[in-house]
């Protein structure tokens, strides 16, 4: 543990892939209604929850129908999106299987903001 550092705050890095039925149900995506125009703006729900949670990263659908990502930020708050990841996702989707690859501490974030890749 670095010194004047808590336990479980250093920076760590994951690579992540989300099977079952995961795309083509907003998994990356959830409707927001600008209040101004009421327009529905497409943004992503797994990216809105990396920020919700202070996370940088990305998230794209892969061609055998799963969708994969990775997330870097405090330790905590990568196993807080982990478990979101794991069981709950978008509203509508249903997640099988989670798997989580590469979990590596990082000195800083290699990654800024939260992006959906296509």
């Amino acid at each position: 543990m670095s010194e004047g550092r808590p336990a479980g705050t250093g920076l760590v890095s994951v690579d992540f892939e989300i099977s079952g039925h995961v795309q083509g149900v907003c998994f990356r995506m959830y409707e927001q209604h600008n209040p101004p125009t009421h327009t529905p703006a497409c943004l992503q729900y797994t990216e809105k929850k990396g920020l919700q949670l202070g996370l940088v990263g990305w998230v794209r659908n892969t061609y055998h129908g799963t969708v994969e990502g990775q997330v870097q930020g405090p330790a905590t708050m990568v196993e807080d999106m982990k478990v979101w990841l794991s069981k709950e996702g978008s509203p509508t989707s249903r997640i099988t299987k989670a798997s989580f690859a590469n979990q590596r501490t990082v000195d800083t974030m290699e990654l800024s903001g939260f992006k959906t890749r296509f």
